[in-house]
Order: structure tokens, then sequence, then C-alpha cells
């Protein structure tokens, strides 16, 4: 990989990380303004819930982004454990190409969704619209899928415990 591509990937993970660090800080913010607000002053905040739910939505995507990135994904090849070599390369792959196949399934149908929720127009919170909210859920999983297919393709890391 040249320096320059090798630098844009690194900016990339960078904002990527960034989107979640805040995601997560307004998250805790907004959560706690809401049970004080509610507890001491008997008062909230309207937005609040509709947004921590949108906030999560965003949060729990752009989290499964950085454990594809860092290949710490959920993995359930128990048959790696039993088998080595070519073999378990070779499952690999069709585990990984699998779970691809499954994300981009699921960024297909969440278009749908995203187009039914342009046209209705509905509003998620405070003149948000619902498919605003809801645009990370085909642009997330396209791209992880995307990871996918790219870590199907590099040699599988070193088991946990040992030198890369």
């Amino acid at each position: 990989m040249s320096a320059a591509a090798r630098r844009a990937v690194t900016w990339l993970h960078r904002v990527e990380d960034g989107l979640i660090a805040v995601a997560v800080l307004v998250l805790i913010l907004v959560a706690g303004a809401q049970i004080l607000l509610r507890n001491v002053f008997e008062t909230g905040l309207a937005f609040a819930d509709p947004m921590l739910r949108a906030l999560v939505l965003w949060t729990a995507m752009l989290g499964a982004l950085a454990a594809a990135r860092e290949n710490r994904h959920i993995g359930l090849d128990i048959v790696t454990f039993f088998v080595r070599g070519r073999a378990a390369r070779a499952l690999r792959v069709v585990s990984l190409g699998f779970a691809a196949a499954i994300c981009t399934a699921m960024a297909w149908y969440s278009v749908t969704l995203v187009q039914l929720d342009w046209d209705s127009g509905a509003e998620a919170f405070a003149g948000v619209p619902v498919w605003a909210v809801e645009s990370i859920l085909p642009v997330g999983f396209a791209l992880l899928a995307l990871r996918l297919i790219v870590q199907a393709c590099l040699p599988p890391p070193p088991p946990a415990g040992e030198p890369a």
C-alpha cells in the first residue's frame, strides 16, 4: 500500500473513531441531563428519548464497522478451532463471505426502508427526518460487507496471544 493510501486509511479510521466518541459523549450527556431534569425538576427534554434511540443505532453501526476493521467482530467459527491449514482458510473465507452476503442483503433492504420513510416525511425528533436517522443502516451495512470481503481476501490474523 502506498504512503498516501496508508495516510488516507489512517485518516478514515480516526474519523470513524471520532464519530463513535462524539456519539457516546452526546449519549452520556443527554441521558444524564434527562435523568437530572426528570428527577430534580420534574420535567425533561421532549426530543431526548427519540434522539437517544437514534444515537444508539448510529453508535452500534459505527461500532460494528470499527470491530470489523480491527477483526474483532463476533465470529461463530468454532470449526476453525478444530481445523488447521488450507481447510481453516477455506472455512474462514466461506464464513466471511456468508457474513458479507447477509450484510449486503441488509444494506439492500435498508435502502427500501429509508426510501419509504423519505416518502412519508415522518419526523424522528427536533425536525430531524426519520430517513436521516435510518440512513446509517444502508451505508453501515454496505461498508461492513465491504470490510468483510476485504478480510476474506487477506491472510488470517494470528491467533490471540501469538505475535503478528
